[in-house]
């Protein structure tokens, strides 16, 4: 089968990759679209080490294909989108509803692929730059047939990441003040996750001005292309800042954008040895400097909601998808992303 594979030196487009059979508590998924996130560009650039060879993808929707034992909340034709938490389910931090945080998720990823009798990694227990990929049962989600696969799986990680920063980890308010520095995939989500939860003023940063007409389809009141005015449009600050660039000047402009009680969130990817630097003093008026991981979420309750969103015409998917290129295109995909020519390129089986 086609797939995507990083050998530590180049990414390829290859055609004889193999997969094993479902084993208990596994699904085999069929994959039908799966979204180009800088996370993947990232191991290809070697900000994210990650073992190699490895099948890159990590946002990904298709088709249930075949069950291992003891699945039952999916079967076989059912669409699902992807989860990259492959949680365990039963450890302290699963149990309190942080999955994000389970150790066993962020563990040392598996091999279910082989190629010429090699086995190869898996990419964020998803590689869904695969024709097929087998996940834990938890990590497929059950969608309605109606919502396009190509923008079913942005919710996989853009989705889930930016719109739940803003739900999950922010709390951002009714009437609230928000800055999004960084408009791409993760950007945009923010700003629809800002919007959805009612903050009165969404201001978008971002240098290319091109990028003004999404961020305002999105929610944003303002664009500005640069950190510098925000002062003009917040004169206090802003109840939330979220840094989705991952550059570590940006997230000092994040922390001295806020207002009294401000919350900077980071989810942009800096390199694993960046250093950022801010000023302690401006702490002490309860800001808050806030991690978030995937989210903060729950995909098995999130991702239904936001496809219910979706229904409903509250959540924008279909307009995040710029382009979609076949799978054997992937060089030019990665280009365009790398160029920021795409807020998300979909590859298509």
């Amino acid at each position: 089968m086609r797939a995507v594979v990083f050998d530590g030196e180049r990414a390829e487009v290859v055609d004889d990759l193999e997969i094993r059979d479902p084993g208990p508590g596994e699904v085999l998924v069929g994959i039908r679209a799966a979204g180009l996130c800088h996370s993947d560009l990232s191991v290809i650039d070697g900000t994210i080490p990650f073992p190699v060879p490895v099948v890159l993808g990590h946002e990904g929707a298709g088709v249930v294909e075949a069950v291992g034992a003891g699945v039952t909340h999916v079967a076989p034709g059912d669409h699902v989108a992807l989860s990259t938490l492959a949680g365990c389910g039963v450890c302290g931090e699963c149990d309190r509803g942080r999955p994000t945080m389970c150790r066993k998720a962020i563990g040392m990823p598996g091999q279910p692929f082989s190629r010429g009798g090699r086995p190869l990694y898996q990419f964020a227990a998803n590689s869904a730059f695969a024709e097929r990929t087998l996940v834990k049962a938890v990590q497929a989600i059950r969608i309605p047939a109606d919502i396009p696969l190509t923008s079913a799986a942005l919710m996989g990680c853009g989705v889930v990441t930016g719109v739940g920063a803003v739900l999950n980890r922010a709390r951002v308010a009714l009437g609230d003040t928000v800055v999004v520095i960084g408009t791409g995939g993760i950007g945009l989500n923010v700003i629809q996750g800002a919007r959805v939860a009612g903050a009165s003023r969404i201001v978008a940063v971002d240098t290319n001005p091109a990028k003004e007409t999404s961020a305002r389809l999105f929610g944003a009141t303002e664009f500005l292309t640069s950190t510098d005015a925000v002062r003009d449009v917040l004169p206090t600050g802003a109840d939330h800042v979220f840094e989705c660039v991952g550059r570590t000047s940006l997230v000092r402009s994040a922390i001295d954008l806020l207002d009294r009680h401000g919350q900077a969130v980071l989810l942009g990817m800096t390199a694993p040895t960046d250093e950022a630097t801010f000023l302690p003093a401006a702490m002490f008026l309860d800001k808050s400097i806030l991690g978030c991981r995937y989210g903060s979420s729950r995909p098995q309750r999130d991702i239904p909601r936001y496809a219910e969103l979706y229904r409903q015409g509250r959540l924008l998917l279909d307009e995040l998808v710029t382009v979609t290129y076949p799978v054997e295109d992937f060089a030019k995909a990665a280009a365009d992303a790398g160029r920021g020519r795409v807020a998300r390129g979909v590859l298509t089986f």
